[in-house]
C-alpha cells in the first residue's frame, strides 16, 4: 500500500477506505510496538471519538486489535481531540487514539495516535506501523487471561473541562457570546467551559445525531454564527470543527476572525504580558501576507514553516516558541497544550478581550488582511515531480513578482495529498492578483497537465 498516514493520521470514507479490518490491523500493529517499547507488561491505550455514526464501529475494531495482542483499552467516549492529548499523560496511558476526521463530512473518519507525552506520533513510528501492516507475518495473538481488557472512563470530559478552565487568568463575567459546536466533540464540553468562566453562552449546533457533524455549521461554515451574533447584538462568536482542535471567531459585526488574526491578537497580548517566548510567533507559508506585515509593524519575529500543524509544532519545540498555528484556526499554545486546541484557543482569545478592555473588532484590526487568490491546477504525477525545475513556470512567477513590486507575493507549491499544483497570490488589488494568478495557472496547466 502507499503511505497510509497523512499529515494528521489515517483518514478516509469509513467502511470504504477506512475499513474495520484496517482499523483492527492498525490497533494490532500499534499494540505490538507499545509492547516492544513499554516497561509495562500490559500497557493501556486510551481511545476517544467524535460524534460520527461510524465512531462506535471503528472503536470496536480498534479495541479488538489492541486487546487481541494483549494491550488494555480505556474507552473515554466522545471527547475533543486535544482532550486525548492532555488526558493520555494525566491518566498514565502508553498511547492515546482519537477516532475523528476533523472538519470533514460525516461519512469520513480517521485515526489519530498520540504518544504518552501527548504529542502525535513521529514519522518514524508511523512508518514502523505501516511496515507491519505490509508484512505477511501476523501478530502474536494472546489467549486466555493474556488478552487485553476494555474499561470505561466516566471522568474524562470533566477532567478536560477543569484543565481548560484552569488555563484562564480572568473571569468572562459580562461577556455575551455565541458558541457553534459543529455538532461534534465540543458539544460535550464547550458550554460548560465558558459558563464556568462566567460568560453567557448561546449554543448553536450542539445536538449531534451521528450524521450532522460539520453539516453547514462549525468553523468551515460560519454564516449562521455570523448572522446570530449580529441579530442578537452579542460580543462575539466562536466556532469549532468536528473534533474541536480548530477554532475560528466572528466579531460583534459578524466579521470573520481567522487563525492568522487570532494568533496576531493573542501574540500581541502575550508580548505585553512578557509571555511571548523569544518574541516569536510561528505560522506556515500559507498565512496571509497581512500577518507578516503585522509582525514587522509590531516588532514581533515571525518563523515560517511548511503547510501543516505538525510542522508548526516541530518548529515550536525545536526553537522554544510558545504560540503558532494556521489560518484555518489550528492554534497551538504550547505553554498549556501539546497540540491545537480549539476551546483553549477560544478561552485565550476571550481572555485577551477581557484583559485589553477592547472589542474583538478593535483587537483584530491590528492586522490588515490582504486579498488572496488560490487556484488549484490539476497536473499529472510526473508534472508534480517536474514543476520545480520548469523554466517557463519559474519565469511566469518572476514576471508576476516584478509586477507586484513588493506589494504582494506569489506562492506556487505542489499539494502533498492530491495531484494538484496550488497557485496562491496576495496583494492589495484583487483584479491584479486574479489576472496574474490565472496567467501562472495557465502556464502550469500547459506545462504539467
Amino acid at each position: 500500500m502507499g503511505r497510509l498516514f497523512g499529515t494528521d493520521g489515517v483518514r478516509g470514507v469509513a467502511n470504504r477506505e477506512l475499513t474495520n479490518e484496517l482499523a483492527m490491523r492498525i490497533g494490532m500493529a500499534t499494540a505490538e510496538i507499545l509492547l516492544k517499547n513499554s516497561q509495562d507488561a500490559r500497557p493501556t491505550v486510551m481511545i476517544g471519538r467524535d460524534t460520527r455514526a461510524s465512531g462506535d464501529m471503528l472503536e470496536a475494531a480498534l479495541t479488538a486489535g489492541f486487546c487481541s495482542v494483549g494491550v488494555n483499552v480505556l474507552a473515554v467516549g466522545v471527547v475533543p481531540t486535544p482532550a486525548i492529548a492532555y488526558l493520555v499523560g494525566k491518566y498514565g496511558c502508553a498511547a492515546g487514539v482519537m477516532i475523528s476526521a476533523s472538519h470533514n463530512p460525516c461519512e469520513y473518519n480517521g485515526i489519530k495516535i498520540f504518544q504518552s507525552t501527548g504529542y502525535k506520533l513521529p514519522d518514524a513510528v508511523e512508518d514502523e506501523i505501516e511496515a507491519m501492516l505490509d508484512s505477511p507475518q501476523g501478530s502474536e495473538l494472546k489467549t486466555g487471561g493474556e488478552v487485553g481488557r476494555r474499561t470505561y472512563c466516566t471522568t474524562a470530559v470533566e477532567d478536560y473541562i477543569e484543565h481548560v478552565v484552569s488555563c484562564c487568568e480572568v473571569s468572562f463575567e459580562g461577556l455575551n457570546i455565541a458558541v457553534d459546536a459543529a455538532n461534534g466533540s465540543a458539544s460535550v464540553c464547550a458550554k460548560e467551559i465558558f459558563t464556568r468562566l462566567g460568560a453567557k453562552c448561546h449554543m448553536l449546533s450542539d445536538t449531534p445525531n451521528g450524521v450532522n457533524i460539520n453539516l453547514n455549521c462549525g468553523s468551515t461554515h460560519l454564516e449562521e454564527l455570523s448572522s446570530f451574533v449580529r441579530a442578537n447584538k452579542l460580543d462575539l462568536g466562536v466556532a469549532f470543527d468536528g473534533d474541536a482542535d480548530r477554532m475560528l471567531a466572528v466579531d460583534e459585526d459578524g466579521e470573520v476572525v481567522d487563525g492568522d488574526k487570532i494568533i496576531a491578537v493573542c501574540a500581541t497580548q502575550m508580548k505585553q504580558d512578557g509571555k511571548l517566548a523569544k518574541n516569536t510567533a510561528v505560522v506556515t507559508v500559507m498565512s496571509n501576507m497581512g500577518f507578516f506585515k503585522f509582525c514587522e509593524q509590531n516588532d514581533i519575529r515571525c518563523a515560517r514553516t511548511a503547510v501543516g500543524d505538525r510542522y508548526v509544532l516541530e518548529k515550536m519545540l525545536k526553537e522554544g516558541y510558545n504560540i503558532g498555528g494556521e489560518q484555518s484556526g489550528h492554534v497551538i499554545f504550547l505553554d498549556y497544550a501539546t497540540t491545537g486546541d480549539g476551546e483553549l484557543s477560544a478561552v485565550k482569545l476571550l481572555e485577551t478581550v477581557v484583559k485589553s478592555g477592547a472589542s474583538l473588532k478593535e483587537l483584530s484590526s491590528i492586522m490588515t488582511v490582504y486579498p488572496q487568490v488560490l487556484i488549484n491546477v490539476p497536473v499529472t504525477e510526473e508534472g508534480k515531480r517536474k514543476y520545480n525545475n520548469d523554466e517557463y513556470i519559474i519565469s511566469a512567477v518572476q514576471e508576476a513578482e516584478m509586477e507586484l513590486h513588493g506589494d504582494g507575493r506569489v506562492l506556487v507549491r505542489v499539494s502533498g495529498t492530491e495531484p494538484l499544483v496550488r497557485v496562491m497570490l496576495e496583494g492589495m488589488d484583487i483584479q491584479q492578483i486574479t489576472r496574474l494568478g490565472n496567467y501562472i495557472a495557465d502556464v502550469v496547466k500547459e506545462r504539467l497537465s
